[in-house]
């Protein structure tokens, strides 16, 4: 009888999360004049969202708890994004700031737990988390753009350290040995 396998579903997680934060990021540093904030409500809701749901499943089935409710919140958080942007009547001022603040004190928990999983996810959640609290900052109340575009900075590092996670995962996979540390 055959092995029935689920192959590790992290590197495509990674990238649909490095992707989609990729292009909120550069469009809350002000990058593209606007165009990363009009690419992302599609790949929010498809990519970012139901990708990275799908992926959170997989995780559970595979018996990995940590990553399958960090996948699973993350879909649910870019399903939110993209309903925040396409429906106008749920945005009240202050709204995005109170949703970005619960899920920086979320990524504030998985930072502790990633402190003693490894190195790489220890900077990936502490720069997520730091681009959350940035961007609640930036989002509440009125306002504060020069929050948002920190913000959008240090959410483009959290995307480019996914990006290479999800690169070193699939690289040395290919190669069948360590080609990226």
């Amino acid at each position: 009888m055959a092995e029935n396998r689920i192959a590790d579903p992290v590197p495509l997680g990674l990238a649909a999360f490095g992707v989609t934060l990729m292009m909120l990021s550069s469009a809350n540093a002000g990058l593209w004049g606007g165009a990363g904030g009009a690419a992302v409500v599609g790949t929010s809701a498809f990519y970012g969202g139901i990708v990275l749901l799908i992926v959170g499943i997989l995780e559970f089935m595979r018996g990995n708890g940590f990553t399958g409710t960090v996948f699973m919140s993350f879909g649910a958080f870019w399903l939110s994004i993209w309903y925040f942007l396409s429906h106008a009547a749920v945005q009240a001022p202050g709204a995005l700031g109170v949703f970005l603040l619960m899920f920086a004190i979320a990524s504030l928990v998985m930072w502790i737990c990633a402190i003693k999983l490894s190195p790489q996810l220890n900077v990936l959640f502490l720069l997520l988390f730091i681009t959350l609290v940035a961007l609640t900052y930036g989002f509440w109340g009125a306002g504060h753009a020069n929050a948002v575009k920190y913000g959008g900075y240090a959410g483009m590092l959290t995307s480019l350290l996914a990006l290479y996670m999800t690169a070193k995962s699939m690289i040395n996979e290919a190669w069948g040995k360590i080609v990226l540390p």
